[in-house]
């Protein structure tokens, strides 16, 4: 059996799809879709433990997000395993991560995201033309317009107006998340 599960392409092909199924979402990729279409000569019960094993390197190499180094460091170790990869297969590996990461990285942060993010800001200064109070007339606002959205959704926009103090508040704020930022990045680890 050994050899019937060394070849590149069939290979590359099962990781391909172990990562449409665990990264990107795609549904129907079944453990017999991709032992028939990539590995139709190897039963069931020799299969399943493989694709279990190249299913949790491709989860490790993606979790840690692995950069090069770290990536040919773990697939050595893997080779010198007992029960783990051959050296062409720690290759096939290797060649799939450095086509795919980027992807698989940006799937990993969006599905991260709990809430929508910040897509977009732009703001204004305008003079008041509309108030209750004639003193109010003519003095300056700030407008700010945020584009929200999730990714692959259409986006929300938010409109907001500040006078003098409110930019005030606003700025001190963001001064002390900035100090906040700062204090837990200097911390040593």
């Amino acid at each position: 059996m050994a050899g019937e599960l060394e070849g590149a392409k069939p290979l590359s092909g099962l990781l391909s799809g172990l990562a449409q199924d665990a990264f990107h979402g795609y549904p129907g990729i079944t453990e017999e879709l991709l032992r028939s279409q990539l590995y139709p000569e190897v039963p069931p019960e020799e299969f399943r433990p493989f694709m279990a094993k190249m299913k949790g390197i491709l989860k490790s190499v993606a979790s840690a997000d692995m950069d090069f180094n770290q990536l040919e460091a773990f697939l050595t170790a893997q080779t010198k395993k007992q029960g783990g990869i051959t050296s062409d297969q720690a290759a096939v590996i290797s060649k799939f991560w450095k086509s795919h990461k980027t992807k698989i990285r940006e799937s990993l942060m969006n599905q991260s995201r709990w809430d929508s993010g910040l897509r977009g800001l732009s703001w204004r200064v305008d003079g008041k033309s509309q108030s209750r109070h004639s003193a109010q007339m003519h003095t300056p606002v700030a407008i700010m317009e945020l584009e929200i959205g999730k990714s692959g959704q259409e986006s929300e926009f938010l409109c907001l107006e500040f006078d003098e103090v409110k930019v005030t508040q606003v700025l001190k704020k963001l001064s002390e998340v900035e100090e906040s930022i700062s204090t837990l990045i200097s911390q040593p680890s």
